[in-house]
């Protein structure tokens, strides 16, 4: 544990004890070495969950919006499109970090080449792909032996690596893409759908959260986490007042595995996704630190329970 978070583990520690004891008993940590290595997880997890918003706070190269310029990076960048008052640019770029996701040795290749449209200028912007879902469906096809190569590392983040280019399979980007701009509205925009979704829900984080993530279940190749980690973003970056309420277990495979380890010390304990929903809810209340946060930190510590490793993507 960092000493910068000694404090926070101390209070996380004392908390996840008196729920144990007053609210619902977690056998899964019985040992105090298993405690410990939740608590790092959790910190690990407040960590990334607060990078967004401190990366907000600094400044940043106009560079890093450009797909075709080796600066850019899609966070920041959809930093810079919500300062400057362009949503659409923002959220769309966070749906294409979210799809794309990392790869371990390619990084952003995928992302760049795609919404860079192998360096093009004129690059596929929401703007200009709308409209033209067509022409981006066609020039994806085109350039699929491209994008594929192997002479350059590439792919998909770990979270997404069943995913294809295909420009016109159900499984493919091009009908993840194509689905993705149905379910905003196309020509009316995120501000609308984002707004509209707030004044439907009465303007509570959490209900809108929900009701968002279950509106999307018409965007293709976009399970349950995907959802999840595009709406979370959304939040974090404040393009829109949202934040889940809920860890949304239905259909989750690490983070449910985590719950039922804690709370019944099995990871195949036969415990409903609603019951534990609830329980996490409850121990959200006492620990204070967001249903990302537990959310996270659950699905890592059930991987390895008994000694902390430190993952990434």
């Amino acid at each position: 544990m960092r000493p910068r978070d000694s404090a926070l583990g101390t209070l996380l520690s004392e908390s996840l004890s008196s729920f144990d004891r007053e609210v619902q008993p977690l056998p899964g940590l019985a040992s105090s070495r298993r405690r410990c290595v939740l608590v790092e997880q959790m910190l690990e997890s407040i960590h990334r969950v607060h990078y967004p918003r401190r990366l907000a706070l600094r400044p940043h190269s106009a560079r890093r919006v450009d797909p075709n310029d080796p600066l850019f990076d899609p966070l920041r960048a959809a930093i810079i499109h919500r300062n400057a008052g362009n949503l659409d640019e923002a959220c769309w770029v966070v749906f294409l970090f979210v799809h794309f996701g990392k790869h371990s040795r390619g990084g952003w290749r995928y992302l760049r080449e795609v919404y860079g449209k192998n360096g093009d200028p004129n690059y596929w912007t929401w703007a200009n792909i709308k409209s033209n879902v067509s022409e981006f469906r066609s020039w994806l096809s085109d350039n699929l032996v491209y994008l594929s190569r192997k002479s350059s590392p590439g792919g998909f983040g770990n979270h997404r690596k069943y995913e294809s280019l295909n420009a016109y399979a159900d499984n493919g980007t091009g009908a993840a893409i194509a689905s993705y701009i149905e379910w905003v509205g196309g020509a009316r925009g995120h501000q609308t759908k984002l707004d509209d979704n707030l004044i439907a829900t009465g303007g509570d984080p959490k209900v809108a959260f929900g009701a968002l993530f279950n509106s999307m279940v018409v965007v293709k190749r976009f399970g349950r986490t995907a959802k999840f980690d595009y709406l979370a973003m959304l939040g974090r970056l404040d393009l829109t007042k949202i934040e889940p309420g809920l860890a949304y277990f239905s259909s989750a495979t690490g983070p449910l595995k985590g719950a039922r380890l804690l709370f019944a010390n099995d990871v195949h304990a036969k415990l409903s996704a609603a019951m534990l929903e609830s329980w996490v809810a409850q121990l959200d209340s006492r620990l204070g630190i967001g249903m990302q946060a537990i959310e996270d930190s659950l699905c890592n510590w059930q991987k390895s329970p008994d000694s902390f490793i430190r993952f990434r993507g």
